[in-house]
Order: structure tokens, then sequence, then C-alpha cells
């Protein structure tokens, strides 16, 4: 039976009882006759009544006859006594006293209280969670079987996460097919990736595919105000979990409890250090903790101890990474499950289209276009639903009411043109996917562009590329205006960004050689880059000056030439983007080609020659690369 209802119960006959005591005293203490007081005085003067006990101005009296009667004086009246005596009735007088149980409740009530109390705090004392005065008991919550349980047919996208742990799972299951060959269970498995990747998805998995009890607990429940208590509470986890093995234990944000010993600002005498310390001692000390198993979740394995991620404790690293386009579309197939889709939506094809997506974002993206769908009073949900989620997910929220004036309007749709053109005049740029001036996040207007294929690493021409189409608004500006805005601003900040990691990062400049240059120092209590070393010489630092801008300018040289040859087509481009609002790729490469938007036939490439059924058909996998300083849409400011 649950606790909480047995205590309730237990109170609930308690109160009863009382209630039955209290009414069966009250009986017994009325049992007698009860009679008007003017017939009590009339059976006296008749010398009916035999003894009277006078309690105050009660009276109690028991007749000749045998008959116990009870009655009451009122205070005004007097004589009575002298009545009762001239008919020879026999009187004992007492003073008037309250109730014995009245007298037994104000006496003892105090002490009982106090009793209550006691016990009460005892008992908080002797229970784990989350009650007072338990400040050294785990906060761990065991899975109960009645929950819905999560498999691993739930979780898509991270198939070798999942093989790994389900020998660990088999493990548990079948000891003796392991130990007959001399292995051993590992001891600790620690999932590491990007926040949204799935980690405490594989963990809830884990605990519904597993047999065994399932213990879960987050790394920031280790801390409290009070010393030496997240010691205890990972004393405590260990114990309960060694009551209950074979066992899974599952510690979420092992960061917050397992940081680089030494760096708190404590010394060695930090609470979290002391936490930490008997984790160790806990996962491999001279007491062997078998079958326990410990499952810990983080995104930052850099600022972990060492000590924690040798073998014998954390034997095992999965890496758990975002999707590929196979994996993402299983990832949307497992968020699509519950929702009504049209016969338009092909999965596939959003997920090639949502490249470097992590699963937490997939689901954000299948939700948005189910709001949008609902919205609308749809029955299902489109394709368009999903186009629009995505578009509102990659570039943000449309702005429709915020004021332009129409000079803004036109030096939005000349800077975004100038984007859009160049990504269809350079080779090695991205295919264009969508450009629009309707404002959207921070951004006036928006330039998005979607590679065709994932991207792991980078080429130098590529990277020339991207510099030269950050820098093609600003350019266009200056074509068409003779004059420059702030739009550029943060166009700007990334081509210095991106040109200053080809010099010093990658080895990119043939001056420069293939040398890095500047050490990050980074204070590992905080968790992020605070300083930059500089390790070269001050002659250094002025070439890497000069090989920075060497590589902006060269592009830039090159964007200016490629805008001057095809100005009509960039002013074309920004008329029918002030007419428009937004276009898609095809229709940029029509404007290009020089062909009108409603022009029925095929869509040219880059090039200008028609497209193949392949390579329009590429055109539709629209992917964001996961490179920081690429994956944004180009705004201007």
């Amino acid at each position: 039976m649950n606790p909480t209802l047995r205590s309730s119960l237990f109170w609930a006959v308690l109160v009863v009882v009382g209630v039955l005591i209290w009414n069966f005293s009250t009986d017994f203490q009325t049992r007698d006759t009860a009679l008007p007081f003017s017939e009590f005085v009339a059976q006296a003067e008749q010398g009916q009544v035999d003894t009277v006990t006078l309690t105050g101005n009660e009276i109690a009296g028991v007749l000749k006859n045998g008959d116990r009667i009870q009655t009451y004086a009122p205070p005004q009246y007097e004589g009575l006594a002298n009545t009762l005596l001239e008919r020879d009735v026999q009187i004992t007088a007492k003073e008037a006293t309250a109730s014995p149980w009245a007298t037994l409740m104000y006496s003892w009530a105090p002490v009982l209280l106090i009793i209550g109390f006691w016990i009460f705090f005892m008992r908080q004392m002797q229970s784990g969670g989350n009650k007072a005065l338990s400040f050294g008991k785990s906060r761990a919550k065991l899975s109960s079987s009645t929950q819905k349980k999560m498999t691993f047919k739930d979780v898509a996208g991270v198939d070798e996460a999942k093989e790994e742990l389900q020998e660990i799972i088999e493990f548990l299951k079948e000891p003796q097919k392991y130990q007959k060959l001399g292995g051993r269970i590992p001891k600790g498995v620690l999932l590491v990736g990007a926040p949204g990747t799935g980690k405490t998805l594989l963990a809830r998995a884990v605990a519904g595919e597993a047999s065994v009890p399932f213990f879960t607990i987050s790394g920031s429940d280790f801390v409290e105000m009070f010393v030496g208590v997240g010691a205890s509470r990972v004393r405590d986890l260990f114990e309960q979990g060694k009551k209950n093995a074979p066992c899974i234990v599952f510690i979420d944000e092992l960061d917050a409890v397992g940081r680089h010993r030494g760096a708190g600002l404590g010394g060695g005498h930090d609470e979290r250090e002391q936490t930490l310390n008997q984790l160790l001692v806990e996962m491999d000390g001279f007491e062997s903790n078998e079958g326990v198993i410990l499952v810990a979740a983080t995104n930052r394995p850099d600022v972990l101890d060492p000590a924690l991620l040798r073998p014998g404790r954390f034997d095992r690293r999965i890496i758990v990474n975002r999707p590929d386009v196979k994996g993402r579309e299983g990832v949307l197939g497992v968020h699509t499950k519950k929702i009504p889709l049209s016969d338009d939506v092909d999965t596939s094809v959003v997920a090639r289209g949502t490249s470097g997506f992590s699963g937490a974002d997939l689901a954000n993206l299948v939700n948005e276009a189910a709001l949008n769908a609902a919205r609308y009073n749809q029955k299902t949900v489109r394709m368009a639903d999903f186009e629009f989620a995505k578009d509102k997910v990659l570039m943000g929220s449309e702005r429709r009411s915020m004021i332009i004036s129409d000079e803004e309007k036109k030096i939005t749709a000349v800077h975004e043109a100038g984007h859009a053109l160049l990504t269809v005049l350079l080779p090695n740029a991205d295919p264009i996917h969508k450009v629009t001036i309707i404002p959207r996040g921070m951004a006036l207007g928006l330039t998005q562009q979607l590679p065709v294929d994932d991207k792991h690493s980078y080429s130098s021409d590529y990277l020339n590329d991207q510099i030269a189409v950050l820098l093609g608004g600003r350019i266009a500006e200056e074509i068409t205006n003779g004059s420059t805005t702030t739009g550029a601003g943060n166009d700007l900040e990334r081509v210095t960004e991106l040109a200053r990691k080809m010099i010093c990062e990658w080895g990119m400049s043939d001056t420069m050689g293939p040398l890095t240059f500047g050490k990050k120092e980074e204070q590992i209590f905080l968790g992020r880059e605070i300083a930059q070393h500089q390790d070269y010489s001050e002659e250094t630092a002025i070439r890497i000056d000069q090989e920075v801008k060497r590589v902006v300018m060269e592009n830039y040289k090159r964007s200016r030439s490629l805008l001057e040859e095809n100005r009509a087509v960039l002013v074309k481009m920004a008329e029918e983007l002030l007419v428009h609002e937004v276009l898609d790729g095809a229709q940029v490469r029509r404007l290009v080609a020089g062909m009108s938007l409603d022009d029925p036939e095929e869509t040219p490439g880059a090039s200008g020659k028609p497209l193949s059924s392949e390579e329009a058909t590429k055109e539709q996998q629209s992917v964001v690369p996961p490179l920081p300083p690429l994956n944004k849409p180009l705004p201007q400011e």
C-alpha cells in the first residue's frame, strides 16, 4: 500500500475512535433521567426524594423508589436546601468542577501534541525523497513499472549508441553469457553529445528496455547549501543501488558535479569537489559495487575530471552525434506517428532540407507545422506547413507589422539581391533556397542558402565564395546607390571572423604557412573561453592582419566585378523583390537567365543550362551546414 495512503487511513481511524469514545462518555454521563425542576420541587415537597447531590446548580438525586434523576436549579432560586432539609432529604454538596474528559484533554493535550510532532519528524528523517530533514538522502527517482515505457523503437537517428546500450542491457539480463569468457560488465557509460541530440531520451529507452530497477537523478541534485550533503547523497544513492542490484543509475548533466578539481574558488575544500571525491570512491574504490551500472550524460566532456573518465569508472564513452539524412528521416517518422499527415508530405524531402538539425530541433519543427495547421483549422498537416515551420525555425518569425519606409525597402531589396545573385554566379557557393525582404527575427531581409549535401569539412574555394556572397549586399548598395548603410554590419563581422579563422586556425594562407596562431585560455570553473593567448610576435600579428585584409579584399574585388557585369540583373531582381517580397531559388535562377518569373519553361541552373532531373532533385535537398560561421542566414540589420 502507498505510504501516504496508509498514513491517511491511520489518522482517519484514530479520529473515528476518538469521536466514538467521546460519544460513549457523554452517554455514560447523561444516563440519569432528566427531570424538570418544578416537578423535582413538587416531588421533594411530597417527600419522594431520598438523597440529593448538589454540584453548583446541578442537582442529581435518588427517589425513594430507586429511580435516579437529574435536573438543574435556576441561579435565582433560593431556599431549595431548606425545603429538602425539612423533608429529611440527605444532601451532599460538591464544588462545581469541569468534566473529567475536559480536564484530561486540557492536561494531556500539550503532551500529546509534542509527542505527535516528535513522531512526525522521526518518520520524516527515516524516509527519503524531498521530505523534511532528509538532507543526506538521495533524491534519485525509481522508474515505476506502471509508467508508460519508452523503448528503443521510440528512438531514431542514433543507431550506434543504441547498439552499445543494448549490449549493456543484455549483460544485465544474461550475465553468464559474458562472465564465462572472463568479461566484466562496464561500471560506467558516458553519453556525450550536443544539446538536443537525445542523450536523456536514450536513458529513458534504456529504462524501458531493461527489466531491472532504474534510478534517475540530476547532477545538480547533489549540490546543497549544507556541508557534506552531496557526499552523503552519493553514498545513499549507491546504497539504494546495492539493495536493488542489478540496477542502472542515470545521472543527467554530469558536468554539474564532475568538473575538474582544484578549479573552484574554494580550493580543495569546495563542497562540489567533496561530492566528486565520494562519487569516485563509490564507482571504483576499495568496495566494489557489483551490479550497479552508472549511466551519465553531458554536453561538456572537456570540463570533466580525468579521474572520472578513466577505465574502471566510465569504461565506455558513447558519442551521440547529430543525425544524418537517414537518421533525420527516422526521427521525423517517430515524431509524426500521432500527427495526421496530408498525402503530399514527404518526410525524406524534409529530412534532406534540415541538415544540422538535432532531434530536439526536428521535434520542434514537427510541432510548429502542427500548430500552423491547427491555426487554419486544417484536418491534416500539409507540406506547406512543414515549409513554413522550417522557415520559422531557420530565419525567425515574419514581422509584417513593422513599419518600413519605401526608401529602406529599396535598399533592403538591393542588398538581398546582391547576396542572391552571387549565390548563382559563384561556382562553389551553396545553392540559393529563398530570398525575402520581409523582416524576420532581427533582420530586415534574409537570403537563405541551403547546401546540396551534408558537409563535414570545407575547402578554401568554398570559404572564399562564402566570403564573396557575404560581401555582395554591401557591394550592391555601393553600385546602385553610391553609398553604404549599416545593414551590412553583421555581414562584415562574419566575413572578418571567417577570414581570420582561415589564416589563424585552418592554415589557408601561403604567406603564413600551415600554422595555427593564438592559443585559447579557458577558465574551467566558468566553463568558457575568457581570453586568447598571443603566442606569436608583433611582426607576425601584423602579417596576420595583412593576410586577413588580403583575403577579404580579393573576394571583395571579385564580387564587385561580377555584380557590375550583371547590374541589369541585379536591378531587375531588386524590383521583383519589391513586388513579390519573397523569391525562391527557381525564380532567382530565371531572373539570372533573363527569363520572366511567369515563364512556364524549365528553370535553368546556375550556368544558364536546364537542370537534369537528378540536379532538380538535388536543388530541393535543402541542407544547413553545421559550421557556426556558415549556417546562419544572411541578415541585413
